[in-house]
This record gives C-alpha cells, structure tokens and sequence, in this order.
C-alpha cells in the first residue's frame, strides 16, 4: 500500500474527529468512572493507566473475547506483562497492576462483552450492580474508535432512560507524518504498540463508514446503534477522496 501526501493529508483530516479529546494536555481528571473498553493500542493503554493510577477514580476495564483479544495479548507480551488471562478485561487489568501500580481494589472488570454495543450495556450493569451513582464518566477507548464508542454509551444511557456526562479521552490523537519517505503514525508517546498501517488506514475509513447516518451505518437510518452523528464537511470530503480508490476502499471491513 502507497500512501500519497494527499492520502495521508485526507487521512490526517479524518483521524482527530474519531479521536474526539475532552482531556487535554495534563489536566487533572475529575469522574464518578472512568470505562476502558478493551483494545490494543499500548500506548493509549499504558498512558490512561499512569494518569489514573495518581487519582482514586474508579476504573471499569470492560471485554471479554472479541476481535481484539490476540492482538492485545501479543502487545502486552512484549512488555513483559505476566498473564494467562483470555479475557480482555482482565489482561488489562493485570497490565494496569503490573505496569502501571493500579491498585487492584480500584478496578471493576466486566469480562463478558464482545464488541461496542455489550460494552457499554454490561458496563452500565455492572456499575447498577455496584451501586455506583455515575454522572460523570470518562470513556477510554483505541483512539480510531473513539467517537463511536462514546456515542454508543451516550445512546444505552439514553436507551435506558439514565443520564451522565460522557468525557472522550483517547489519550493522544494520532496523526500521520512523513518520515524518510516513508508514513509514519505520529502523536503518541511511543511507537511500540500502534496499529499496522493498513489496519490504521483500515480502520480510519470503516469508523466513518459506521459513523455516517445512512442504511449502511450504525445511526438511526442504519442499525440503530448510536444516535445521529453529523459527519464534518471536510471529514465527510476527505473520505469520499480516500474511498474513490480501489486500493483503499479494499480495506474496509
């Protein structure tokens, strides 16, 4: 795959609007609960669970088995982290205990959840099972999957009647830089862990695709899974541009 300086351009338009950020830089977080919803992206992982290992939030790791799970064992694997888990959540949370000092009391795992949509609904159960008021909860997910994932809590809550505040933090926004001649995925705090380049870009253009409010998304005109997101004019451009080449287009699952 060859990325043109107006494909990465088109791609670098698209990728804050997926990684929506309502924390920026190093202030403090202030929540009921932060939810973690299981993906591979070892910087975003190792970074929210620094920042809340200084603070007494709760934090509510949700996953079972899904599309994720492989690639987040091998990631955890090449930072040493001891597990035998097979459950998303709770390889997290054994990362969190070991790499990042978490205290084990301050985790909640739901290890049942098999994409988006059960991640939130059994995070919302398993917070009412608690007995956990939360009206402010900050939503962590692999920042591509950002958006989404905070609309389709924001739409279970609303679904079951319940109101909260939704903080996004993908806790860095990536972008795209050419280095050497070569696309190189910038904005994070390492390299070690970020997504291949044909899944970056795989990825990039299906969120958009889920995003968008027709018969083929996930809004209101489509499954139903999130309420209507307005797509940007330039996110909207951008991705026309992208999928009006085969090559490109071929990646999107």
């Amino acid at each position: 795959m060859i990325l043109t300086p107006q494909n990465i351009d088109h791609l670098n338009t698209i990728s804050p609007w997926l990684a929506v950020n309502d924390v920026h830089g190093e202030q403090a977080l202030h929540a009921d609960v932060a939810i973690l919803a299981g993906h591979a992206v070892l910087p975003g992982l190792l970074g929210a669970f620094s920042r809340l290992a200084a603070t007494d939030i709760p934090l509510l790791l949700s996953g079972g088995i899904g599309h994720s799970t492989e690639l987040l064992k091998s990631a955890l694997h090449t930072v040493q982290v001891n597990s035998d888990a097979s459950s998303e959540a709770q390889l997290l949370a054994d990362a969190a205990v070991q790499l990042c000092g978490i205290r084990a009391d301050q985790l909640i795992i739901e290890d049942q959840s098999r994409n988006c949509g059960e991640n939130a609904a059994f995070s919302r159960r398993a917070l009412l099972t608690r007995e956990l008021a939360a009206q402010r909860i900050i939503v962590i997910q692999d920042p591509l999957m950002q958006r989404r994932t905070t609309e389709t809590f924001r739409h279970e809550w609303q679904r079951q009647g319940q109101q909260a505040d939704f903080i996004s933090w993908p806790v860095f926004v990536p972008q795209l830089v050419l280095q050497d001649g070569q696309p190189l995925i910038a904005g994070a705090a390492s390299q070690q862990g970020l997504w291949a380049m044909d899944r970056y870009v795989s990825m990039v253009l299906g969120e958009v695709r889920r995003l968008r409010d027709d018969k083929e998304g996930y809004g209101p005109l489509g499954l139903g899974f999130i309420g209507h997101v307005d797509v940007p004019h330039a996110v909207e451009h951008a991705w026309q541009r992208l999928m009006a080449e085969p090559e490109l287009a071929a990646l999107v699952r």
